[in-house]
C-alpha cells in the first residue's frame, strides 16, 4: 500500500513540503512519482532527521523548542525554522522564523547619530521590518524588550549600545497601505493610523503633567474628531506630550512615507496630499525640540515639493550611497547561508542569476522577498517581485516615454548598459517636464542598478545603468506590456498578431494586423509624427521573447536604421529583420504604398543589413512600413 505525501506529513507531524523534498532527493526508499505527486510505502518509518523545510508557520504539538531543537515522545529532533514570507513584525520574525540578523543597523546609526534619516529603497527590501526592529529596540516599555536582542549581533557590540535599548518613547507609523483613489479616503486612513498610535500612548493621560488643552487635543485624535489642520500637527503635538510625561524626547519612525504621495499623483489629488504632508512632516522633524531621532523610509526622496523645506539636519541615504547598504536586502554571504540552512546549496548559481545584481552604493545585494519566495517555492525560479504590488510609477513613465526612451528600454532588455543622468531628488511632476527622469524613477523603484560614473556639467550624477538580474528582465517584459495595454497603446492580441506576421514573413498579414490595431485604439490626433509610430513598434518589440536582440536607431553600413531584430544565437536558423519606417500626412493608399516601397531602396542603398551580417546572421528580411494617420502600408523585399 502507498500513501501520499500529505498523509505521511500528518502521520509524522511534519510538513508536506519536507516529505516531498525527501522523495525528490531519493531519501525515501520505494517512493515513486505519479504525475506531479509522490507516493511512498505506507509502512515507511519517520526519518530521524526532521528537517522541516516549510515557509508556512506551524507549531508542533506537545513540543518544547530550545536552540533549534524540539522534543517529542522522548526523542529530540532538529527543528528547521520556517521562512518569513510576508513577515514584517520584528519580534515574530526573529522568534518564530528564519531571521537574517540586521541589528548592526542600530550600531551604525548610533555611531553616526544623524538627527533625521531618510532611507530610500525599492519595495520589498526589508524597510518595514528594519523600522519595526528600531521601534522594538528603542521603545521604553513595561516589558523587557532586550530579550529580543540578547542573541543578536548588536548585543555583542558592548554596553554603550545596550544602554540605548528601551530608552525612548517611540511614535511609529507605516503608510504602506495608504493607497486610495481619492484624498478623502487617504486622509481618513491617515487619521485612523494616528488614532491608533495616540491610543497606544493613552497611558500618558493618567499623568498630571499634561495641560487640559493637550488632553482635549489628544482625545480629538482618538475620537476621530480632529480637523485637517489638527491632524497635520499630530506628530509634533504627540512628541511634545511624550517628552513632557517621560522627560526624554521620543523617537519618530515613519515607514513608506511617500506611498500616499504616489497615490495622490496617480489619482489627481497630488496638491492636496502635498499640502497636508508639508506641515505634518515639518512639525515632526524640522527644529522639533521634542525629538531624539527621526527615521523615515520610502522609495523616492521628495525634494522639489519642499516637504522637508529647511530641514538641514535630514540625512538622505539612497541606493547610490554606501552607508547602511548591507542592511536592506541580502548580501551574498547571507543568501548562501540561507541556502545552506535549507539544504539547497546546489541552487546558488540559479539564485544569483535570478535575484542578485542590485547595487546599493558599492555593495551587490539580493532581493530578499524574491530569495525567500524562491526557496519557499521549492527553488522554482519566477518573477516573485512583480506580483507583490502594482507599481503605478510605470504608468506615468510609459505615458510620457518618447522613442528615445523606448529605444533605451529595448537596449536594457537586451542586456546592454546605458549611460544616463540620475537625479537623487526626483519628484513625480518632473516626469511631465522631462521624460529623461524615467531612469531616476526606475532606479529608485528597483528596476535598474547603477554604477556611479561622475558628475555632469549640470550637476547630475552620470551613471552606467543596466537591469540587475533575470527576474527584472522578466518583470520588464510583463509590466511594460501590461502598462502599454493599460494606457491603450497595445493589446495582447494585437501584439501576438504583429509578432506572428513578422515571424512568418507575411507582409500582407502584418499590414492587416497594424491596420486593425491602429483603427481601433489610437486617436487620430496622436498619429502625427514618425516618432510616435517608432515608439509604438519599439514597445511591441520590447515585449517579444528572448530569441532576438532588438536594436533601434543604430549605425550600420552607411547610415542609421530605424529598427532591427538580431537573433540571439548564430545557428543560422532564425532570420534577422531590418525595419524602416516612414510617415506623411493625409496620403492616399497608392501613395502610401509608394512611400513604403521607398524604404526598401533606402535599406539597400545604405547597407543597413551590414551590422546583422557582421554578427553572424545568415538571412536578413527587409520590411518597409509607411504610416499616414490611421492608415498603414507594409512591403517586404
Amino acid at each position: 500500500m502507498m500513501m501520499k505525501c500529505s498523509e505521511a506529513a500528518e502521520k509524522w507531524d511534519v510538513t508536506e513540503r519536507w516529505v516531498t523534498q525527501l522523495c525528490r532527493k531519493g531519501r525515501i526508499i520505494g517512493a515513486v512519482k505519479e504525475g506531479r505527486n509522490w507516493l511512498l510505502p505506507e509502512d515507511t518509518a519517520r526519518p530521524g532527521d526532521s528537517r522541516v523545510k516549510s515557509g508556512q508557520y506551524r507549531k508542533y504539538r506537545n513540543e518544547t523548542v530550545v536552540s533549534g531543537k524540539f522534543r517529542e515522545g522522548g526523542t529530540e529532533y532538529d527543528s528547521v525554522l520556517p521562512l518569513p514570507v510576508g513577515i514584517s513584525d520584528y519580534v515574530k520574525a526573529q522568534r518564530d522564523y528564519y531571521y537574517v540578523d540586521k541589528t548592526l543597523l542600530i550600531r551604525d546609526i548610533l555611531d553616526a547619530k544623524p538627527f533625521v534619516t531618510l532611507f530610500t529603497r525599492p519595495r520589498r527590501f526589508g524597510k518595514t521590518l528594519n523600522m519595526d526592529m528600531l521601534h522594538v529596540f528603542f521603545e521604553k516599555t513595561d516589558e523587557d524588550n532586550s530579550v529580543y536582542f540578547r542573541d543578536k549581533k548588536i548585543w555583542k557590540c558592548g554596553e554603550y549600545y545596550r544602554e540605548y535599548q528601551g530608552r525612548y518613547p517611540v511614535i511609529f507609523l507605516t503608510f504602506k497601505d495608504v493607497k486610495y483613489d481619492n484624498w478623502e479616503d487617504a486622509r481618513d486612513k491617515i487619521a485612523s493610523l494616528l488614532q491608533d498610535e495616540y491610543a497606544r500612548h493613552s497611558a500618558i493621560l493618567e499623568q498630571d503633567v499634561l495641560h487640559e488643552y493637550e488632553r482635549k487635543y489628544f482625545m480629538k485624535i482618538v475620537d476621530a474628531k480632529a480637523s485637517d489642520m489638527e491632524l497635520s500637527t499630530a506628530l509634533a503635538s504627540l512628541s511634545a506630550m511624550l517628552d513632557e510625561v517621560y522627560g526624554i524626547a521620543p523617537v519618530i519612525i515613519i515607514d513608506e512615507y511617500d506611498t500616499p504621495i504616489e497615490s495622490g499623483y496617480s489619482n489627481n489629488y497630488y496638491d492636496k496630499v502635498i499640502g497636508f504632508m508639508r506641515p505634518f512632516f515639518s512639525g515632526a522633524f524640522k527644529d522639533n525640540p521634542h525629538l531624539s531621532f527621526g527615521f523615515m523610509t520610502g522609495i523616492l526622496r521628495i525634494a522639489q515639493e519642499s516637504i522637508f523645506s529647511g530641514l538641514n539636519n535630514l540625512k538622505v541615504n539612497s541606493v547610490l550611497d554606501s552607508d547602511y547598504s548591507e542592511y536592506f536586502g541580502f548580501t551574498k554571504e547571507e543568501a548562501e547561508e540561507l541556502l545552506h540552512y535549507y539544504g539547497d546549496e546546489s541552487k546558488a548559481g540559479e539564485l544569483m542569476e535570478w535575484y542578485d545584481g542590485y547595487l546599493f552604493g558599492d555593495m551587490e545585494v539580493f532581493n530578499p522577498w524574491s530569495v525567500i519566495s524562491y526557496v519557499d517555492n521549492n527553488c522554482m525560479p519566477s518573477a516573485y517581485w512583480v506580483s507583490t504590488d502594482s507599481n503605478e510609477i510605470l504608468d506615468e513613465i510609459l505615458k510620457n516615454a518618447d522613442d528615445m526612451i523606448m529605444d533605451r528600454m529595448n537596449c536594457l532588455l537586451q542586456g546592454e548598459k546605458v549611460i544616463a543622468a540620475i537625479d537623487a531628488g526626483v519628484s513625480y511632476p518632473m516626469l511631465e517636464s522631462d521624460p529623461a527622469y524615467v531612469y531616476s524613477f526606475l532606479l529608485a523603484a528597483g528596476y535598474l542598478k547603477a554604477k556611479r560614473k561622475g558628475i555632469s556639467g549640470t550637476g547630475n550624477i552620470m551613471c552606467e545603468i543596466s537591469l540587475p538580474n533575470k527576474e527584472i528582465r522578466t518583470v520588464y517584459r510583463v509590466e511594460i506590456l501590461g502598462h502599454l495595454k493599460k494606457i491603450g497603446m497595445i493589446t495582447q492580441s494585437s501584439a501576438s498578431a504583429i509578432e506572428e506576421a513578422l515571424y512568418t514573413e507575411d507582409a500582407a498579414k502584418l499590414e492587416s494586423a497594424f491596420s486593425f490595431y491602429l483603427d481601433r485604439t489610437i486617436s487620430f490626433y496622436d498619429a502625427n509624427t514618425e516618432g510616435f509610430y517608432h515608439g509604438l513598434l519599439a514597445g511591441i518589440l520590447a515585449t517579444m521573447d528572448n530569441k532576438y536582440k532588438v536594436l533601434s536607431n543604430r549605425e550600420s553600413g552607411d547610415g542609421r536604421f530605424d529598427l532591427a531584430l538580431i537573433p540571439t544565437t548564430v545557428s543560422g536558423v532564425l532570420p534577422g529583420f531590418i525595419i524602416e519606417l516612414k510617415y506623411d500626412r493625409n496620403l492616399s493608399v497608392s501613395k502610401l504604398k509608394t512611400l513604403a516601397a521607398s524604404t526598401l531602396s533606402q535599406i539597400s542603398d545604405k547597407r543597413y543589413e551590414k551590422l546583422l551580417i557582421d554578427e553572424g546572421t545568415k538571412k536578413v528580411i527587409r520590411y518597409g512600413i509607411a504610416f499616414s494617420n490611421k492608415k498603414v502600408a507594409v512591403v517586404k523585399d
